[in-house]
């Protein structure tokens, strides 16, 4: 493993610890009970604003019931997913991070699972410090904020302040879902430059 290795694990540390306990379904709190560490601390490492020691990352991996290298993101690539059994149970999220430094704005790309049904019970709404902006790329996307529900297509994108509870879910049935977030853990937001067009003349008959 090279420095640049070393360094992208590193920073993709804090998504991935994020990432598995919105997978386990808990909060900040709960994982906080769990292990014993404060979740303002949990807040900071998923943020990327403070890296975790070897006994954190030992605690969260029991928490979570997955290996270090899964953690880290060091595990063996998994083999390709046997097909859907009579059940429609086709894995979990996959969350892949798209920077490779630690603070500021960070981005991922998250791909749901196809589903042959609307799954029964709404997924557990999370919150936290942060901003973030989504944009689906392919299928259709259940996005909960708060008391609100949206249903995404692709090419749709939302823009929220992640203290609201919020929760995702494919939308299906038809296929898996793929989008894209950039996430600010300090409220950081994307800032558009585009130019504005150029007035139009106006032409008037002699």
């Amino acid at each position: 493993m090279t420095v640049d290795d070393v360094h992208g694990t590193l920073a993709a540390l804090g998504p991935r610890l994020r990432a598995a306990r919105e997978r386990h379904g808990a909060t900040l709190a709960a994982v906080g009970c769990a292990t014993g560490l404060a979740p303002s601390t949990l807040s900071r490492i998923e943020t990327g604003r403070r890296p975790p020691t070897l006994e954190t990352l030992l605690r969260l991996a029991k928490a979570y019931d997955v290996s270090l290298d899964e953690l880290a993101g060091t595990a063996p690539a998994p083999r390709p997913p046997a097909p859907a059994d009579d059940k429609g149970d086709r894995g979990d999220k996959a969350v892949l991070p798209l920077t490779r430094y630690v603070g500021g704005l960070h981005a991922h790309k998250h791909v749901l699972p196809a589903v042959d049904e609307r799954p029964a019970v709404p997924p557990r709404q999370v919150s936290h410090e942060g901003h973030e902006w989504l944009c689906v790329l392919y299928g259709r996307l259940r996005l909960a904020l708060g008391d609100q529900v949206l249903v995404l297509a692709a090419g749709d994108v939302a823009e929220f302040d992640t203290r609201t509870p919020h929760a995702v879910a494919n939308a299906g049935p038809g296929g898996p879902v793929e989008y894209l977030i950039m996430f600010g853990p300090q409220g950081e937001r994307l800032r558009p430059r585009t130019p504005a067009p150029p007035a139009r003349e106006s032409h008037r008959p002699p």
